[in-house]
């Protein structure tokens, strides 16, 4: 049969394109691995999908449409590395050490989402309760820009707790005055400045019920917390709509329905056959997500 055995420098030629390819591959996996936030997938696949139409126009000799795609891929990688600079800052420290490995290392557990409920829940009864005035914007599903508020705050950057969130908020703190960031675990920011709702409201709303307003009308990716300085009444706003009054046993119920910030990923071990299963289905699950593949769960789903 012609063909047989196959001519070498096409074994070479596919060869060093399933090189190539597998080294993209990583590339993107070493990625979302380093990142770890899971609506980074979309960033990827948008920037693969650019990578590939700049290869198909190169093939086809577009040239005007070849350099257009090729700034962009350049400009979207820069946007990237901005966006998570910390993230590839730590990557490239890592890799600078030969400690690339520690990548896939098991960090200090997190707490989960309930217990970070229950703390957010506990604090805003005592303030409640106490009548100190309270104004807390939590990350959803999606990514709430911060250049959306007046001002960025304080950076904290700190594991949530219901005794942080009461120091915070108390009167003769120089922090009180404004608003806590939460992204999922964490109080990201303290004393941040919201926008205000242009919209009229009653009278019985002040500042912070304005604010909440504000936020959560430019913003669909959060909710707020407010709680009442002068009544201390509670109250959840989401997108520019206020629930109030509210108990705080009733909040924790809303907030189990409709606070589901993004599961932190999954770390491994160091151990070989631990390593060797999770690269495997994350390799899949990867692909699965980038090429439009259905999928019931992801990696990070089953426990």
């Amino acid at each position: 049969m012609s063909g047989f055995p196959p001519d070498p420098q096409s074994l070479l030629n596919f060869l060093h394109s399933a090189l190539d390819l597998g080294l993209v591959i990583g590339v993107f996996y070493g990625m979302t691995l380093i990142i770890g936030e899971y609506q980074t997938i979309w960033m990827l696949r948008g920037l693969l999908i650019l990578m590939v139409a700049q290869v198909v126009s190169e093939r086809l000799h577009l040239e005007l449409l070849q350099f257009v795609l090729e700034k962009l891929v350049l400009g979207s990688a820069v946007a990237l590395a901005v966006i998570f600079q910390v993230e590839f800052r730590r990557f490239l420290e890592l890799l600078g050490r030969g400690r690339l490995m520690q990548i896939f290392q098991r960090p200090r557990s997190a707490p989960k989402i309930d217990n970070v409920i229950d703390e957010i829940i506990d604090a805003v009864k005592e303030l409640s309760q106490n009548r100190i005035g309270a104004l807390m914007v939590m990350e959803t599903q999606g990514t709430l820009d911060s250049r959306i508020f007046v001002n960025r705050g304080v950076s904290l950057n700190s594991e949530l707790s219901k005794e942080l969130l009461q120091t915070i908020f108390q009167p003769k703190t120089l922090l009180h005055d404004g608003a806590v960031f939460i992204r999922g675990t964490r109080v990201v920011a303290a004393g941040v400045i919201l926008p205000l709702s242009e919209r009229s409201a009653s009278r019985q709303l002040g500042t912070r019920h304005r604010a909440a307003m504000g936020i959560t009308e430019r913003s669909e990716n959060c909710l707020c917390i407010v709680v009442s300085e002068e009544t201390g009444s509670i109250t959840l706003a989401e997108r520019g709509n206020l629930n109030r009054p509210l108990t705080s046993s009733k909040l924790k119920e809303l907030l189990e329905l409709q606070y589901t910030p993004l599961v932190e990923r999954e770390t491994v071990a160091p151990s070989l056959g631990r390593l060797r299963r999770t690269l495997g289905s994350r390799s899949q699950w990867l692909l699965k997500r980038l090429f439009f593949i259905p999928s019931s769960t992801s990696p990070d789903e089953k426990k």
